[in-house]
């Protein structure tokens, strides 16, 4: 694979999605993005104009195949699919963690990414090989209280990362999964409100001990993770494949709040 590539990003209008789509973009690499919200891609493509996009809900099958004609409409080959599309899941113990928000759950972050993956991987396999980065996180291996769907959704994924890297990596495709701890930003933000609603405590003492959570006491940026995956997707990692890589400053581990 050359290092000049054809890459899909999926959730690439916002946060970790679209800083990853810059940072290909300014390597001189052709990006088609999708995100399920029209204004911000259309907002990305008049930032990035060389950059390609489309709109879609990738846990709708049916919005799946249309992101792979348009992407095909644009680009004649694929390189490098970045699976980062995901939602945070509800925030609330398994008594009463609602289950219409379980299934949405799911249904994006682990369906979604198998539709994409499985489109992707004729296309992959036409280039000569590729790359596949699925964005997993530190609740993968740890558990994550009070989020469920959302832990059930991630630590899914490393299996396919697994499997997929079995499967796959005879034809030259490594598949690795990319851990982030909390990443600063609006996403965030919203999950630790939700939970100091939820024990009753301020936003402050919240975030406080999310950031204790790891030895060097930060949330990480969305170019942190961006330098992994750009790894990840380069020549420098074609021998690196059915790997998780924690970006995370080492997370000690998700329940401190029981201490």
């Amino acid at each position: 694979m050359s290092e000049h590539h054809a890459v899909l990003i999926t959730g690439a209008a916002s946060g970790i999605g679209r800083r990853t789509a810059e940072r290909f973009l300014e390597r001189g690499d052709e990006v088609h993005i999708c995100d399920v919200s029209q204004e911000l891609v259309d907002e990305f493509l008049e930032a990035n104009p060389s950059a390609t996009g489309s709109v879609a809900d990738i846990g709708n099958r049916d919005d799946v195949d249309r992101v792979f004609v348009e992407l095909m409409r644009h680009h004649e080959h694929l390189d490098v699919l970045v699976n980062n599309a995901g939602v945070a899941g509800p925030s609330a113990p398994i008594d009463t963690h609602d289950e219409d928000s379980w299934d949405e759950c799911i249904r994006i972050n682990l369906s979604g990414t198998f539709y994409m993956t499985k489109r992707a991987v004729p296309l992959l396999r036409k280039s000569g090989g590729g790359a596949i980065i699925n964005i997993s996180s530190t609740a993968a291996l740890h558990g994550y209280p009070l989020r469920s769907a959302y832990t059930a959704s991630k630590w899914a994924m490393m299996g396919l990362t697994k499997t997929w890297a079995m499967e796959l990596g005879p034809e030259g495709i490594r598949v690795n999964a990319v851990c982030p701890t909390s990443v600063e930003g609006s996403r965030i933000d919203a999950v630790i409100a939700r939970e100091a609603a939820h024990r009753g405590l301020s936003v402050e003492k919240v975030r406080e001990v999310y950031l204790r959570q790891t030895s060097m006491r930060t949330f990480v940026s969305a170019d942190d993770v961006a330098d992994t995956i750009l790894f990840l997707a380069s020549d420098a990692a074609r021998k690196v494949s059915g790997q998780s890589i924690s970006v995370d400053g080492h997370t000690e581990g998700l329940s401190n709040w029981l201490d």
